[in-house]
């Protein structure tokens, strides 16, 4: 019987925040500036004729609450919140405070805690050597997957250490 050989070594890591995000504009801004600025060195590539920029988001979600509280401040409901863009988190948020048919039938006052939000972005990174890998923001969190060269962690993590977010 033939073994399996390992082709390659894929690799991940992660950081734990000291602090998580304080919201969800501080991670856009990181992710834009990356997405702008393109501090790791990654270079645009083709894949089955189509151009690729160097760095582009693969994925992103923002996740929430809604709860609802009776006059004697005991919570009497509840309404998850999961938005594929932070823009539309927003107004579906406001959407549902706003909804006295939703508040009158909860019988209870909304409120969004945004210290409940959770949030996460993952970017596509095509490195110089030509690896893919992935850097996947979250509140508490950054990962990196999906690479073999340690060079591409050493890059990502000398610059997370100088994002004061990112500690």
């Amino acid at each position: 019987m033939a073994d399996f050989v390992s082709k390659s070594v894929v690799k991940s890591a992660e950081r734990e925040l000291a602090t998580p995000l304080a919201g969800k504009a501080v991670l856009n801004t990181i992710v834009g500036n990356i997405l702008a600025d393109n501090p790791w060195g990654c270079t645009p590539y083709t894949s089955g004729g189509e151009t690729f920029p160097a760095v582009a988001k693969s994925s992103e979600y923002y996740s929430g609450t809604v709860i609802y509280e009776n006059n004697d401040g005991k919570q009497v409901g509840r309404i998850s919140v999961r938005s594929p863009a932070s823009g539309a988190f927003d107004t579906i948020i406001a959407t549902i405070l706003a909804d006295n048919t939703i508040e009158t039938a909860m019988g209870g006052t909304p409120s969004h805690d945004s210290s409940e939000d959770g949030y996460s972005i993952t970017l596509k990174c095509h490195a110089a050597n030509g690896e893919l890998y992935n850097v996947t923001f979250k509140r508490d969190k950054v990962s990196i997957s999906s690479y073999e060269s340690d060079s591409i962690l050493t890059t990502v993590e000398t610059w997370a250490d100088t994002v004061s977010e990112l500690a």
